[in-house]
């Protein structure tokens, strides 16, 4: 019976041992892969040219592409189950996948994207939302959250996104990486399927602005030219006063790395509001028709066209699925897509016309040699599954940013620029449609003095940090001292501990408590201190002697000499030193 038993208890105790095994080896994989893919695979590029010819220019970079992009033999997914078992494997592969792999980069798989790459967020309740690399208890933003996450883990070297409302901007800007968003036509949309016509553009997401460059000319098909700077560099004021955190944090890193790159003289403020309302007379339009319910500001006017023309144009490509298959969409996207039946046909007219008329004031202000400056987002990225991403401040700044190069069909690179609250924070660079390589060469030209302007910043706040707690390190001295005085031995421990807290690295601190400490008669405690200032200060006299005091009191003798003895080789006539081991030398040696 004892034998069955102890037996039962083996199996058990193997079963569990399995289980955890498991379990373990699960966690790893998922955290391996943050959740950012939905399929792995391998598109490997052609042999390389023979001698003298260069290698194909991509060689050796790994890319991932958002499930939105057709690769032949796959079926793509579009961020649903519904869709992915509704639709044959593509027949061929997108023209911008294939002519990276043609370049030389191999192509590992799918990334996630929001349901039918309709979201903003990156919340997938189908295939789970990735993690966020930057910030794990936040969102990592969509659509194009899978590619964003596989650039921001290192497991790939770039990836590939759409960009509609800001799907590869605001992700970007989440998970702290580099995000482009093409011009509106300027990389061919053969085999990405469609989400809103008008505002579909292709993006990318990469760490290095070397590669984004080398690989954005490869997606262009053109030689390298002449590297252009910008002459003027506008930052929008307005924009950077709906930060949520405080503005010059990240507009004083964009003017010291201008001026440094390029000069005083390039940069220019303006309030961007008021040119678009001088320049889009259809927002009066679109205002009207909403019947004054949306606020007097033509970046929320802005985002209203948008929204209503990404929704229409939605609904439009997809219309014959949704209304057949009948599938379980998100319940925000169905009150979205019947919500813009309601919208007529003359809303949807101006809302063109706001498109062309931004799309026109834009190059006006830019003209081929100048870059405008915008926060990406205004807020931080929020936490997973909070109440935030639903509030109307929250939307209407976060489509009222994305919707100036989203209508106006301009390129923008979103820029990290450290962390703010262990949240990434970024900067958007927008250039006129059309000035893509223009855009490329002010951010190869930019990034390394914005970085190093970020790293100067974390290391002034480490410095301040750090004095602040010296100072108030020594303030709690002074009041342990005081109490010590005052015959309060607790109380000074309870000050000298703050101080330690605040800074561990001072001898004094330590050798002040044992004091106290031996006050008290605590001679451990008191030892512990004097060890801990003694391998901080190897010179503190004081150390020595209150440790050859406690350990003389814990009869440890012989130690106790010792420290006595090298209290004297530091201050020969110290008289308390010379006392002490005299008479522990005539009593125990």
């Amino acid at each position: 019976m004892a034998t069955n038993q102890s037996n039962l208890w083996v199996l058990l105790g193997l079963g569990l041992a399995g289980i955890l095994f498991m379990t373990r080896k699960l966690k790893k994989a998922v955290r391996e892969d943050f959740g950012a893919f939905v399929q792995k695979l391998q598109l490997l590029p052609p042999p390389q040219p023979a001698p003298p010819k260069a290698p194909h220019p991509l060689t050796g970079l790994t890319f991932a592409v958002s499930d939105i992009f057709d690769i032949e033999g796959y079926v793509t997914g579009f961020g649903h189950p519904d869709w992915a078992r509704t639709h044959e494997a593509a027949s061929r592969t997108s023209v911008v996948v294939s002519s990276l792999t043609e370049g030389g980069a191999t192509c590992i798989g799918k990334t996630v994207v929001d349901e039918l790459a309709y979201g903003i967020n990156g919340e997938n309740k189908h295939y789970g939302t990735p993690t966020n690399p930057a910030a794990p208890s936040n969102v990592p933003g969509g659509s194009s959250s899978g590619a964003a996450v596989a650039v921001a883990a290192n497991l790939v070297d770039f990836s590939l996104g759409v960009d509609s409302v800001g799907g590869v901007r605001v992700p970007a800007a989440y998970c702290g990486v580099i995000g482009f968003r093409f011009s509106y036509g300027a990389v061919p949309h053969s085999g990405i399927l469609p989400v809103s016509t008008s505002l579909d553009t292709v993006g990318l997401f990469a760490k290095d602005p070397n590669i984004l460059r080398r690989v954005g000319h490869v997606m262009f098909q053109l030689p390298f030219g002449v590297h252009r700077n910008p002459r003027q560099i506008i930052i929008a004021d307005d924009c950077f006063q709906l930060l949520k955190i405080p503005a010059d944090r990240v507009t004083e890193l964009l003017i010291k790395s201008s001026h440094k790159v390029f000069g005083r003289q390039v940069l220019k403020h303006e309030y961007l509001e008021e040119f678009i309302a001088s320049k889009v007379p259809s927002l009066i339009e679109l205002k009207q028709k909403a019947n004054g319910e949306i606020k007097t500001s033509s970046i929320r006017l802005l985002a209203k066209a948008m929204q209503l023309l990404h929704r229409r144009e939605f609904k439009y490509n997809h219309e014959e699925w949704i209304n057949i298959e009948k599938p379980i969409l998100d319940s925000v996207i169905s009150a979205q897509i019947n919500e813009v039946q309601k919208t007529s046909n003359s809303e949807i007219e101006i809302c063109r016309s706001i498109r062309n008329e931004i799309r026109s004031a834009i190059n006006t202000l830019l003209k081929d040699d100048g870059i405008l400056a915008i926060p990406t987002s205004a807020h931080l990225p929020p936490k997973l599954g909070g109440k935030e991403m639903l509030s109307e401040n929250y939307q209407a700044c976060l489509f009222g940013l994305s919707s100036i190069a989203s209508l106006s069909g301009c390129c923008q690179v979103t820029i990290p620029l450290g962390q703010y609250g262990k949240c990434p924070v970024s900067v958007s660079l927008i250039a006129r449609h059309g000035g893509d390589r223009f855009l490329l060469d002010t951010l190869q030209s930019m990034y390394p003095s914005l970085q190093e302007e970020v790293d100067m910043l974390a290391k002034s706040k480490l410095s301040r940090s750090t004095d602040s707690q010296e100072r108030s390190a020594e303030m709690a001295k002074e009041k342990g001292n005081q109490a010590y005085k005052d015959k309060q031995w607790k109380k000074a421990i309870g000050y000298y501990t703050e101080a330690i807290k605040l800074n561990e690295k001072n001898a004094t601190y330590y050798s002040n408590r044992a004091a106290a400490y031996l006050e008290l008669g605590s001679f451990h405690q008191a030892e512990a201190d004097c060890t801990s200032a003694i391998n901080l200060d190897k010179k503190n006299i004081k150390a020595f002697l209150r440790r050859g005091t406690a350990r003389e009191m814990l009869g440890y003798y012989k130690e106790a000499i010792e420290d006595f003895q090298y209290a004297l080789v530091l201050e020969p006539t110290n008289k308390r030193a010379a006392a002490s081991a005299e008479k522990l030398r005539k009593v125990f040696q």
